[in-house]
């Protein structure tokens, strides 16, 4: 196993089983025929054929867009086609930082094949020479990808907030670190990947920062998302990312940035120049 296996499973997907999912003459999505075919279902939100899905242009305004968006992935969930309703708004548009087409409901995002954005954080420590990171382990009852290893914070970027404050967020609820210590957190970089999964598709950018903390600080879980934290050598986890699928999907790729980014995976490495031009597809 490589790291270029991790980078593969982030970027498997099938087009021919997706038709596009426009707005505004814009296209922001893909989804699965088999979903298409439910929202059929609602004419009067989103026009469906068989090249594509098409929001009604009579929804003109983010607030008309949002609000009957809204309705038709809240019956789906009823009907148990949008699984795992988490409450928490992302933002749908044709960029990062543009002003929004509406937004929606984070558990449908896969459904329609929309990307959605995230921070995630590297938190390590240098000890007597040497690298150490903390890693966490997902809750064992959490919704997606439980028990599995995570990034020392993780989350996704919801509506209406800006990096820093959400990573801040983040943070503060994941790993009990204070607003001061989290506001060091250097941005070094964004990974991107389309990764298909039973709900749809991932197309995701997320954002990594890096966090030097002190040597006698331990990270703790405050809102019952992560089991517990873990301070490995750097050595070590390199070679769980290399050699296994213990980690969450997506976690894997931000640790092979930081590994490239700290010289951990060489220029001389035989696949340094495929691992670099696939963190970013």
């Amino acid at each position: 196993m490589s790291y270029l296996d991790r980078i593969a499973e982030c970027n498997r997907w099938h087009p021919e089983r997706y038709r596009p999912f426009s707005v505004a003459g814009t296209v922001v999505g893909r989804v699965r025929h088999d979903f298409a075919e439910r929202l059929a279902a609602f004419p009067e939100v989103f026009h469906v054929s068989e090249a594509a899905v098409i929001l009604d242009p009579a929804l003109d305004t983010i607030e008309k867009r949002s609000a009957a968006v809204e309705r038709v992935m809240r019956a789906l969930a009823a009907e148990g086609a949008v699984p795992g309703w988490r409450n928490e708004v992302y933002p749908v548009g044709w960029r990062f930082g543009a002003p929004p087409f509406f937004t929606m409901e984070r558990a449908a995002f896969p459904a329609m094949g929309l990307r959605a954005f995230g921070v995630h954080l590297n938190g390590y420590v240098r000890e007597g020479g040497r690298l150490f990171m903390w890693i966490g382990r997902r809750a064992y009852d959490k919704h997606t990808y439980p028990g599995m290893l995570d990034n020392t914070v993780a989350g996704g970027q919801p509506y209406g907030l800006s990096l820093i404050d959400n990573l801040i967020k983040e943070c503060k609820e994941e790993a009990a670190i204070p607003p001061e210590l989290a506001r060091q957190a250097v941005p070094v970089s964004a990974i991107t990947y389309c990764a298909e999964e039973d709900g749809g598709l991932k197309p995701d950018v997320q954002f990594c920062y890096d966090l030097e903390l002190p040597a006698g600080f331990t990270p703790h879980n405050t809102d019952g998302e992560i089991h517990e934290f873990y301070r490995w050598p750097i050595e070590k986890v390199a070679e769980i990312v290399r050699d296994t699928q213990e980690f969450k999907f997506n976690c894997n790729l931000v640790i092979i940035d930081f590994l490239v980014r700290h010289g951990l995976i060489p220029p001389d490495h035989p696949d340094y120049l495929d691992i670099v031009k696939g963190l970013r597809q």
